[in-house]
């Protein structure tokens, strides 16, 4: 599946499934909630205020010929005295409704704020504790850069909605409802025709959900794939460097980002013209109320104060409107988004503990291989009938081409993927009825590929284990030759260590990589092509270290060099996912099978090279 492809379905503009889960997210913040939206309550009732204080201080005091009717309670609470009256008007009612609204708004929108960015933090952690343990195939199946967008930019956009959208609809809603309630009870003619603009209103409302709708599509996919693109031409930025590929990657981010860029201008171009058209509209609704309310106010069926008013009214009206349908966009980013992270969140787990896990007294480490049978796709076996035993104390090593199946065994013994057909059992127990914590804390492991952490060095070793002390990483550094580099430094086990190591030598990461199984002093050692990226003279260094290691110790050691495995207690020997042959180095060599082509192969070519190097056709390439 191409990187983004899955962003393109946005769903509906609003879910009520989605939506209940995401509210779900705001139960243990419900008081801080409560208290925005009555807050929230509150200043869309005040809104509608202002207006009506400025009609009933001009009919009052400014136009009192016109003896126009108040309210009983403002009737006895005002003045008769215009100048008094006027203050009370000022100071008493229209400066406290000022001061409340800014309180109002500012609760609501600190208390939303905080409680958007405490629902990020849950959600966050949710979803990376998520990711934590999910398997290995999720993974071959997902790009990095989408997952990312899923913790960062989707969680960013619930954000949005959680602390800008849901509470301010409320606001919004009650605003236009408090200022239309005002406008009917005060001259129902008037209000109607300020609303005679509305059918237009909803027209371009419609077309300005549809162009954003698709805008946005386009700007999620664009986003997606962007960030697909560079988590993986920057982690092999070492290979596009060696290849000359930076012309030809450059052109294909630029056409990403157009992509993007072309996408927003749509957007913009939508906004800008939805506003300014509302704009208008508003204007459109005042200048109806000038001349059919100034008719009306010459007449003497409206009052000055009650056309005052309505100016005011229609341009407070359609402010709610503009902002709804922003809010519209906010919402419908939010069901995309929260469409996905949810489609993540409910990926289920499929290795994991089991619901009653046996327990591992006092492991010895013995491992079984059963007619194993393992295939990543279906219809195409890594492994068939595959069957060997490593005994306690013992070193077995596996040997085979390229592609025979060796790593797998280790994936599949540390249930990374869980098997098809038959079973591994760990002192006798299937592996699958361990929990994966107790299963895996018994194995050390060192790969081919060494993963180095940003932190320390002694962080590298510890992997935040609690109880490894300062003792034992400086043993463990010891017994694998790599002391004295770490004591070279100036930090020492407290040097810096930059993401992916990339300070180090692949040979230095791969000591420390050692280090890291000494230190957590596992009962089964697994070495995945473990000396394939250190020097010959840093092997035979650590082969002596390893010969120390590995006793009273279980060992499974994958290999390509047969110079690392010949002391081995047992050898196995695969070949296109099968176990061919078992044996000694020795035993093997004397059946003359595929092993022992595979050991005629590799030390021919050593002979070959040893002898050219004599010969000194290496150092003359003239008598080459």
């Amino acid at each position: 599946m191409p990187a983004g492809q899955e962003e393109e379905v946005l769903g509906k503009a609003y879910d009520s499934r989605l939506m209940r889960r995401l509210v779900a997210y705001l139960r243990p913040y419900w008081r801080m909630t409560l208290f925005a939206i009555v807050s929230t309550l509150f200043y869309g009732m005040l809104q509608a205020l202002p207006a009506y204080l400025m009609k009933v201080e001009v009919d009052r005091y400014l136009d009192p010929a016109r003896n126009q009717h108040l309210p009983a309670f403002l009737a006895n609470y005002l003045s008769r005295d215009p100048i008094v009256g006027i203050s009370q008007i000022a100071f008493a009612l229209f400066l406290p409704t000022v001061l409340a609204s800014f309180v109002l708004e500012f609760t609501q929108s600190y208390a939303m704020n905080l409680v958007g960015q405490k629902v990020m933090y849950d959600l966050r952690k949710e979803i990376f504790l998520h990711l934590q343990r999910l398997e290995l195939s999720f993974f071959d199946r997902n790009p990095v850069g989408r997952l990312v967008t899923r913790v960062t930019t989707d969680v960013d956009v619930l954000n949005d909605l959680f602390s800008s959208g849901v509470v301010a609809i409320f606001g919004d809603f009650f605003t236009l409802l408090s200022i239309v309630i005002v406008m009917l009870a005060v001259n129902w003619k008037l209000a109607v025709l300020t609303f005679s603009v509305l059918p237009v209103i909803i027209l371009v409302t419609a077309w300005f959900r549809r162009s954003v709708r698709e805008s946005y599509r386009r700007i999620r996919v664009a986003i997606a794939r962007i960030n697909a693109y560079l988590q993986e031409h920057l982690i092999g930025m070492a290979v596009l460097q060696l290849f000359n590929r930076e012309e030809r990657s450059f052109d294909e981010f630029e056409a990403t980002n157009r992509t993007h860029m072309e996408a927003y201008k749509d957007s913009i171009l939508a906004y800008g013209l939805f506003y300014p058209a509302v704009e208008m509209l508003g204007i459109i609704a005042v200048a109806i109320i000038l001349f059919m309310g100034g008719g009306m106010t010459l007449r003497g069926a409206v009052s000055v104060g009650t056309a005052i008013a309505f100016i005011q009214y229609s341009q407070r009206f359609f402010k709610p409107i503009q902002d709804l349908s922003d809010k519209y966009n906010v919402l419908q980013a939010a069901m995309a988004s929260s469409e996905r992270i949810f489609k993540l969140l409910d990926t289920p787990v499929t290795i994991a503990d089991p619901p009653q896990p046996r327990e591992l007294a006092e492991p010895r480490g013995r491992v079984e291989f059963r007619r194993v049978g393992f295939a990543y796709k279906d219809g195409h076996k890594v492994l068939d009938n595959v069957s060997f035993t490593v005994e306690p104390g013992e070193t077995v090593a596996v040997v085979g081409h390229t592609g025979a199946g060796k790593t797998t065994l280790t994936n599949l013994l540390l249930r990374f993927y869980d098997i098809q057909e038959g079973a591994i059992t760990f002192d006798g127990i299937d592996i699958r009825q361990l929990r994966l914590c107790d299963l895996r804390r018994n194995f050390g492991i060192v790969l081919q590929d060494p993963f180095l952490f940003s932190g320390t060095i002694a962080s590298n070793l510890r992997l935040g284990t609690v109880g490894i002390s300062d003792a034992q990483i400086h043993d463990a550094a010891r017994q694998v030759k790599l002391l004295e580099f770490i004591e070279s430094l100036p930090g020492g086990f407290d040097e810096p260590v930059r993401e992916r190591g990339s300070t180090l030598s692949v040979g230095q990461k791969q000591l420390l990589s050692f280090a890291r199984a000494l230190a957590h002093n596992p009962r089964i050692l697994v070495l995945d092509e473990a000396t394939s990226s250190v020097d010959p003279e840093t092997e035979h260094l650590l082969r002596e270290g390893l010969r120390r290691l590995i006793e009273n110790r279980t060992s499974l050691v994958i290999a390509h060099r047969l110079s690392t495995i010949q002391n081995a207690s047992k050898i196995v020997v695969m070949h296109k996912g099968r176990v061919r042959e078992v044996g000694t180095h020795h035993e093997l060599l004397d059946q003359r099978g595929i092993y022992f082509k595979l050991y005629q192969l590799q030390y021919k070519d050593q002979e070959v090279a040893a002898a050219r190097v004599f010969a000194g056709t290496e150092l003359s390439p003239e008598r080459s």
